[in-house]
């Protein structure tokens, strides 16, 4: 299947109606679900998350094109599982004990969603034992954030936790944080912005 131009800007424009009608007359027409996440969904989010780092558009903007997405999603996804498709990872996000902040923490996530991943978001104020709840439940890679300096800490506590397994590795990200601090706590990758975090899960997974 060639891209499906007028969903891939549905997508962009964040007409949620529009992108879930559309997904639906692809799957009504036999197209593969797959196909129509592959060639149309993913594609046009990742145009967004481009878009995003480079300035052009904001948080504002992102979360309507991620809700348009999601809308996408809800028909695909179940599609999916029923036919056996798997997920490139199961990752696991959450912001970190002591922090409600979840903005950031969605806009990846659903970038994460966009580009194939089996995402299992964890709210906020997630503790180490939550985390490990989730390895325990087949996440391979856990992404941590924090908004907050005074929160940014417990990201070492959680990496410190596994230290010595090779089933789980890490991700973090946030406004305080930064490479050098990701390095020094022991995590795998660092992502900047939500379209970057995409970028740092594939590197943890190569």
């Amino acid at each position: 299947m060639a891209r499906n131009q007028e969903l891939f800007e549905a997508v962009q424009n964040g007409d949620r109606k529009l992108v879930g009608d559309l997904v639906q007359q692809e799957i009504d027409r036999g197209t593969d679900p797959a196909n129509v996440l592959d060639e149309s969904l993913i594609p046009a989010m990742g145009d967004i998350g481009q878009k995003f780092s480079r300035g052009e558009i904001y948080v504002p903007g992102m979360l309507v094109a991620a809700r348009a997405m999601q809308a996408g999603l809800d028909t695909i996804e179940p599609l999916l599982a029923q036919a056996g498709h798997k997920p490139r990872a199961k990752i696991a996000i959450g912001t970190v004990k002591g922090d409600l902040h979840d903005i950031g923490k969605n806009l990846v996530a659903i970038m994460l969603k966009g580009a194939g991943f089996q995402v299992e978001d964890l709210g906020v104020d997630c503790s180490v034992e939550r985390f490990e709840e989730a390895v325990a439940g087949g996440a391979e890679i856990l992404c941590l954030s924090a908004l907050l300096t005074t929160t940014m800490s417990y990201m070492r506590d959680v990496i410190s936790h596994f230290q010595g397994r090779n089933d789980v590795r890490f991700v973090v990200g946030g406004a305080p944080v930064t490479p050098r601090y990701a390095q020094e706590i022991g995590a795998h990758a660092y992502g900047e912005d939500a379209n970057d975090a995409v970028r740092a899960v594939e590197e943890c997974l190569q």
